[in-house]
């Protein structure tokens, strides 16, 4: 069963950020999921995406099972939009999932919220995902020849949403289960897809969870008192009082009920987690791989420091993403760190779009210079990372407004030359600044006196893992999970083939 709150009142266009034309790298989305009888599961859930809203800001929603029914509730919006208390209330149950989504395929709309939800032959599924498949194009084939509700089928169900993504499709692949059980035909599912996928889902008593053979997003397993956690980060273990039992492997399938908890191999691993959950995407309080992500950001400022040494008065970062390896620059070179920008706590990735004549002040609305901290002195400033360098065009010109003498711009990763094709979603390969230009004409680009980006060995090196266990593509473009043909993937692959039509779902009469 399906709700949405159609008439929420929202606070203005859905954006990711001041400026749509000038976006960062964006997270692919944060999925939670646990199993608690006797918990209020719902609320649970609610916190543990509260933990995890850093990574999709689009949408949200939360799947609930009190054993007899499925309850979705989802809609545009952040997690405190979304949800209040007297809906969270009507969401009771043992075992839910939550989901908070950045769209990486299929349009930031309503019905590509998830989680999603489908009928079967002997109840239903929720699943939510955190990722990007490969082979959509294929696996809307295996979905277009699925036996319809009414060649095999009399479920009355009522007219559900048709999603334009990678999830619907393998929401509608695990829906067709009639001749074995859900668990055993996950299995035969997950062999068959392509990519970088962190599943939960769910049946009526059940809760499952998957993460790729690559191990590309994260996905780690905690304990509650009487009951299961699963989540995308163990900051959203932490949030809710659950203690961490280990990460979900790479090709593992985890499946918890009544009759405890049980793991099956799918795949053989083959370690390629994703480095940028170092560098920007994860929280700085997560633990990926056994590596404290705060201490490997700062790890990668000291190094900075060392690849790229200037004499400055001081060392300051771009809040937050860039405030732990400017702590890191600044104790290695022996600059004084400090606060040069003020960033507005109430500008987040959803907000009424600005004007074109309000667009030219640039970041002006999320953040402003602290004069007096930087009149008359070199500055070093701090970021994560480039992609088409209007954002740090802005920085750099409002540091030598408030007085700078020197602007000198440090990177804590190496130039982004690729895009991702993992759950991350960057500029198209033609519009990242460091595809036509070298360093010295970035530099001069953006403004600054003087430019320097982390080596990938020195990046690689702060992370704490082997280079040959992390996917490194966006800087190399070494794809670590062959890429299909280019005409075959993109964000709107489903929307453009569908045209009109509605994406093919089981028992989506």
């Amino acid at each position: 069963m399906l709700r949405a709150s159609w008439n929420r009142p929202g606070d203005g266009h859905l954006s990711d950020d001041l400026d749509p034309l000038d976006r960062g790298p964006q997270d692919a989305c944060g999925v939670f999921g646990v199993w608690a009888p006797g918990e209020d599961v719902a609320k649970l859930t609610y916190f543990g995406l509260y933990a995890l809203q850093h990574r999709g800001q689009e949408s949200a929603g939360i799947a609930v099972s009190n054993g007899r029914q499925i309850l979705v509730y989802k809609d545009m919006g952040l997690v405190s939009q979304v949800f209040d208390e007297t809906t969270l209330a009507s969401l009771k149950g043992h075992v839910a999932i939550g989901h908070c989504r950045y769209s990486t395929t299929g349009s930031s709309i309503w019905k590509n919220a998830q989680p999603t939800f489908r009928p079967t032959a002997d109840g239903s599924i929720a699943l939510g995902h955190n990722g990007n498949l490969i082979n959509t194009h294929e696996l809307g084939g295996l979905v277009s020849r699925l036996p319809s509700a009414s060649d095999e089928l009399d479920i009355h169900a009522r007219d559900l949403e048709t999603s334009t993504n990678d999830t619907g499709l393998v929401t509608a692949l695990l829906a067709h289960h009639p001749d074995t059980s859900l668990e055993q035909r996950a299995l035969e599912v997950l062999t068959q897809l392509r990519g970088a996928f962190c599943f939960v889902w769910m049946n009526e008593d059940t809760l499952y969870a998957a993460r790729d053979p690559q191990g590309i997003r994260p996905l780690v397993l905690g304990r509650l008192e009487r009951g299961w956690v699963v989540a995308s980060e163990d900051a959203a273990l932490a949030t809710i009082g659950a203690s961490v039992v280990r990460e979900v492997e790479p090709g593992e399938m985890v499946v918890i009920d009544e009759n405890g908890l049980r793991s099956h191999r799918f795949a053989e691993p083959q370690q390629k987690g994703c480095v940028f959950e170092y560098v920007y995407l994860a929280r700085p309080d997560a633990t990926i791989s056994g590596r404290s992500v705060h201490e490997a950001r700062v790890e990668m400022g000291r190094r900075l420091a060392r690849e790229f040494p200037v004499d400055a008065d001081l060392v300051m970062p771009v809040p937050e993403s860039g405030t732990p390896a400017a702590a890191g620059y600044a104790e290695e070179s022996g600059i004084p760190f400090g606060q040069g920008f003020v960033k507005n706590a109430y500008v987040g990735r959803t907000f009424i779009q600005p004007s074109q004549s309000l667009r030219q002040l640039g970041i002006r609305l999320k953040l402003n210079a602290l004069e007096h901290m930087i009149r008359g002195k070199r500055i070093v400033v701090v970021d994560d990372s480039i992609v088409r360098g209007n954002t740090q065009r802005a920085q750099v010109r409002m540091l030598r407004e408030a007085g700078a003498l020197e602007v000198h711009v440090r990177i804590s990763s190496p130039p982004v030359k690729w895009p991702c094709f993992y759950g991350i979603d960057f500029a198209t390969r033609a519009e990242l600044i460091a595809n036509g230009l070298d360093v010295d004409e970035i530099a001069a680009s953006v403004g600054a006196d003087t430019l320097g980006y982390i080596s990938l060995d020195g990046m690689v090196q702060a992370t704490g893992q082997p280079e040959e266990r992390l996917c490194r593509a966006c800087f190399t473009g070494e794809y670590p999970i062959p890429l299909p043909d280019e005409k075959l993937l993109g964000k709107h692959l489903l929307e453009s083939s569908l045209t009109t039509e509605a994406l093919p779902v089981l028992n989506n009469p």
